[in-house]
């Protein structure tokens, strides 16, 4: 019978270890009962995060701040919560778990006894008046360690048979390793138990174990002292040749100087030899290890050919998913590698984007410019280069990606002299981009106000197949001041090379090369978006998809961009003939893949069966495009086209759809309701009709009698555009240099207080609006 204490602490954890034990019990579910699993060849430890999604045998320490209350005396009461979800669903995946948790188990089962205790004899002999005089002895580790270590497994096994899972205690000390014997039955039991689907919990027996000796540290790959968990759990991983041991505290990892210092940063990679850059803090509030402690741990375990993951299992947001993050291979914690990048890592890219940026921020307008220039004409002069790395793109991708992707990726002579040309646009209006005064006031006496234009910082744009966007972006982001972080699609790897060297070369003649940096390493889409202290803004160019999942992941930093592109075409029943089928046409087909190509064309009822209706569909036919049919237009059909699925769909290819309204303001209706509020189109001989379409339409781009292609930063003279945004604040549109510049207000006084301004003050507020184009002196000592 499990104790009233137990069965609430159970309560409480409540889903507790459901999903745990169901992705459990589901990463065996392929694998035969009495067959181990193929483990990957042990000896050398995994040196990327993303290659521990390969991890099959998994141990995992919960250490003693995780598991025990601030006041040491019983569990944490959100502990079986955070761990809900602990691994990922692979076949044949195994895991163990080193837990603490029996001292604190044991604390609060004694402390119950011994106030219980003195209570009925104080009422005995004292009476209740004194009862509040108790105190509670000094409570000694091992024997509450004795008092908790069947409690605490009781908890787990009620926990686990719930789900129909089985587990086994497995208490250990030193000497179970350096005697060959024990080591060879403890190594055989733990296989066993693995063979048969079992969880092993594993602790170090604390009620007979001897106190820890000051000085024994970890010694070699074939020596360590198990003095605590985090040592017990770096032995026992490599012993049972674990291929990931993932250890959880109460910090989010290893930082270079105690965690909450001012200068503190938390490392994404450790690497053996880096203990020299590490100041270490106090340990845990509970436990005997500390974070040095951990560390030796680790990089024994590493050495002996497991990977380490040292992470927060206490954050109330991320613990529920902190260990199938982990083994997915996100950026979570602290990762022990023993192959060091060649390069600068993305975060170090950041930082010196981040400098060289405000140096390209101070630069003359007339600098920015020479810069882009020199790219323009560097793009046009070494278009050979270009050129021959775009074909190795291209062979490699040709049969991996469709012709709409495709098209997207190649480049040729005619489009890296159009990039030029458009380079050379942004070049003269960066001249007047960054410092420009947008409004000027005399707040009072001797006291002005001005607003003016400053970069946002750091852009990290994230782009799909389309090499002559890093060009366009970097030419934006120089003439704006705003340092670069670029990362590509690996299918235009080679070309997005050698478009980024030319990218510094350019910036390297006024010594800003660093300002535009292109993230080559393995890091993921999901863990750029989460470095929001580090990054501004994140500008998505790709897939609704890929734009869909920054906007998920992106959680702290704002994100730039459209996820759809469900551009419409509404023909009026007053519609000119010619200029309908021709801004269908140009609309559809001169680049289905295109974000501003027409999706849905909506024609007004009295046009079905007319000329004009029928020269559209003879045209769409001619040019190879499948028509899907509306609701309402299949209605009027006999044999109909294939109904469309949904109104709301972005085809990207020769297709599209079509869908009859009764007027405009029922075209009108349609597009809010099923757009996306990217360019949409009016096709009338009639103005006021055109008008009201115009005013009434709230999308980034409404055109009239012309083609939705025209939704272009180069079209509308922009120079180039990062994206089309169809958000409602900042920048709307296609986003050209003015999108990236927000403003800073600058006051000049002399002297001026708050107070002086108050009611027994000698100064009252003018706020006089200024000339703008008047320009300010350094320092001005008249009004």
């Amino acid at each position: 019978m499990i104790s009233h204490n137990i069965s609430h602490t159970l309560l409480l954890w409540g889903t507790c270890l459901k999903d745990l034990i169901k992705l459990i019990r589901s990463s065996w579910s392929n694998v035969p009962f009495f067959t181990v699993p193929l483990a990957r060849a042990h000896g050398k430890s995994f040196a990327h995060r993303s290659e521990l999604r390969q991890a099959k045998r998994i141990v995992v320490k919960l250490g003693s701040a995780v598991v025990t209350r601030g006041d040491e005396c019983g569990l944490a009461l959100g502990f079986s919560h955070k761990y809900n979800v602990v691994l990922t669903n692979r076949d044949g995946r195994e895991m163990m778990i080193v837990t603490s948790g029996a001292v604190a188990f044991g604390k609060q089962r004694l402390r119950h006894e011994i106030l219980l205790s003195q209570s009925v004899r104080q009422a005995l002999h004292s009476g209740q008046n004194q009862l509040k005089d108790m105190s509670l002895p000094v409570l000694e580790a091992r024997a509450c360690a004795a008092a908790g270590q069947s409690g605490l497994m009781a908890l787990y096994e009620a926990m686990f048979t719930q789900y129909s899972t089985c587990t086994a205690q497995i208490l250990v000390t030193n000497l179970d390793f350096h005697d060959d014997q024990k080591r060879r039955n403890l190594n055989s039991t733990l296989h066993e138990l693995l063979r048969m689907n079992i969880v092993p919990i594993i602790n170090t027996n604390d009620a007979v174990v001897p106190p820890p000796e000051p000085n024994s540290n970890l010694q070699g790959v074939n020596v360590i002292s198990i003095k605590d968990n985090d040592s017990l759990a770096a032995r026992l991983a490599v012993e049972m040749r674990a291929d990931l041991l993932i250890a959880l505290s109460d910090v989010e990892g290893l930082y270079d100087s105690p965690p909450g210092s001012d200068d503190a940063k938390l490392l994404d990679t450790f690497y053996p030899g880096d203990q020299h850059s590490i100041t270490y803090g106090t340990k845990s509030r509970v436990g005997i290890g500390g974070m040095e402690a951990k560390v030796k741990a680790a990089l024994w375990a590493l050495q002996g050919g497991t990977s380490v993951v040292i992470a927060n299992g206490t954050h109330p947001k991320v613990t529920g998913h902190v260990i199938t993050d982990i083994v997915e291979g996100k950026k979570v914690g602290t990762f022990f590698s023993e192959v060091k990048p060649a390069g600068p890592t993305v975060e170090q890219q950041t930082e010196m984007a981040r400098s060289a940026g405000r140096t390209l921020a101070s630069l003359e307008p007339e600098q920015r410019s020479d810069i882009i220039c020199t790219l323009a004409d560097l793009l046009t002069e070494r278009k050979d280069e270009i050129l021959s790395a775009n074909k190795k793109d291209m062979e490699h991708a040709v049969s991996r990606l469709s012709p709409a992707m495709l098209k997207r990726l190649s480049l040729s002579s005619s489009k890296l002299n159009s990039l030029s040309i458009g380079l050379r646009q942004i070049s003269v209006s960066s001249q007047d981009s960054v410092g420009r005064v947008l409004r000027r006031t005399r707040v009072a006496n001797k006291l002005e106000l001005e607003q003016i234009t400053v970069p946002i910082g750091v852009l990290l744009v994230i782009f799909e197949s389309r090499p002559d966007c890093l060009p366009q972006v970097s030419a934006l982001a120089i003439a704006s001041g705003n340092a670069l972080l670029l990362k590509g699609g690996k299918e235009a790897a080679n070309t997005n090379r050698i478009l980024h060297e030319l990218a510094q070369e350019a910036l390297s003649i006024h010594g800003v090369k660093d300002a535009i940096q292109l993230v080559s390493t393995r890091e993921e889409v999901e863990d750029l978006c989460h470095l929001e202290k580090m990054i501004d803004l994140i500008i998505p160019r790709g897939s609704s998809q890929l734009v869909r999942d920054i906007q998920r992941a992106a959680k702290s930093i704002p994100v730039l961009g459209h996820s759809e592109g469900i551009c419409h075409v509404y023909v009026d029943h007053e519609a000119s003939v010619d200029k309908a089928i021709k801004i269908i046409r140009d609309s559809k087909c001169d680049y289905p893949a295109a974000c501003n190509a027409m999706e849905t064309l909506l024609v007004h009822r009295d046009l079905l069966r007319t000329p004009l209706f029928d020269q559209i569909i003879d045209m769409l036919r001619t040019e190879h495009v499948k028509i899907h049919a509306g609701p309402k237009f299949a209605s009027y059909l006999t044999f109909s086209p294939s109904e469309v699925k949904s109104l709301r769909t972005e085809y990207g290819d020769l297709e599209c759809c079509i869908e009859v309204v009764d007027s405009m303001l029922e075209a009108v209706d349609h597009i809010h309701k099923y757009g996306s509020s990217h360019t949409d189109v009016i096709v009338t001989e009639n103005e006021d009709t055109a008008e009201q379409f115009l005013q009434q339409l709230d999308s980034a781009c409404v055109f009239w009698n012309a083609s939705s292609r025209f939704a272009d930063g180069y079209r509308f003279g922009l120079g180039a555009e990062v994206g089309i945004s169809t958000a409602r604040i900042h920048a709307r549109g296609p986003v050209g240099l003015e999108g990236l510049l927000t403003t800073k207000w600058v006051l000049r006084g002399e002297g001026h207080t708050a107070a002086d301004f108050s009611e027994q003050g000698s100064m009252t507020y003018l706020h006089e609006n200024l000339p703008v184009a008047q320009v300010l002196p350094e320092r001005r000592t008249t009004s």
